[in-house]
């Protein structure tokens, strides 16, 4: 669903595509960007996932929502960078909620559990190329 631009909840994922760090080949995962201060973010859901050290190791991923593609450049944020936009998260992505919570990330979803979550959590800025 996320490929065809269709959203969830009111929400825009999009699917990010980064080339695997070992094989190159490209990795798809949907995502759903927040927007704050006109910058858009991603929160990677679990610590250690695949798509979040792709994401380190490249320099440049692709993000497509429907036919429209775009080369972004993902920034990560130290854990002081993060923690606004942890915060943010629950209200700005709230269907990321849920997922946080059956993951067992937090308990309550709470903006200071989410605040919590930084240097856990990586947050990542998408600048555009």
């Amino acid at each position: 669903m996320s490929k065809l631009g269709l959203n969830f909840g009111g929400e825009s994922p999009v699917v990010l595509t980064v080339p695997g760090r070992k094989t190159g080949a490209p990795r798809s995962t949907p995502v759903t960007p927040m927007t704050v201060d006109g910058k858009r973010y991603v929160v990677g859901g679990f610590p250690g996932a695949d798509w979040v050290k792709n994401a380190r190791a490249a320099s440049e991923v692709t993000l497509t929502r429907g036919r429209t593609k775009e080369r972004v450049r993902m920034v990560e944020l130290s854990a002081e960078e993060a923690k606004p936009l942890l915060r943010a998260f629950p209200t700005e992505v709230p269907t990321g909620v849920g997922f946080m919570k059956r993951s067992g990330l937090v308990k309550d979803g709470r903006p200071e559990e989410f605040e919590a979550l930084a240097g856990r959590c990586a947050v990542f800025r998408f600048d555009p190329i």
